[in-house]
């Protein structure tokens, strides 16, 4: 972490009434869960939509006879 992007979140940390490193070890937590949240989600996903009607016609005219 850069000097500038430590003194960022060191005012974002005050502002917040926490230590830096509190501030930092939160802000790491809520980026795992975020992380595991999106991981999730993609697995539970809808399955993917069929292809349009145009889509399908293009797709057929690129395959050889």
């Amino acid at each position: 972490m850069t000097e500038g992007q430590r003194a960022y979140e060191a005012k974002r940390a005050a502002k917040a009434g926490m230590t830096l490193e509190r501030w930092l070890a939160q802000k790491e937590k809520e980026a795992e869960a975020d992380r595991a949240g999106t991981a999730k989600a993609s697995v539970t996903a809808a399955p993917t939509k069929k292809a349009g009607f145009f889509s399908r016609l293009l797709e057929r005219a690129q395959k050889p006879l």
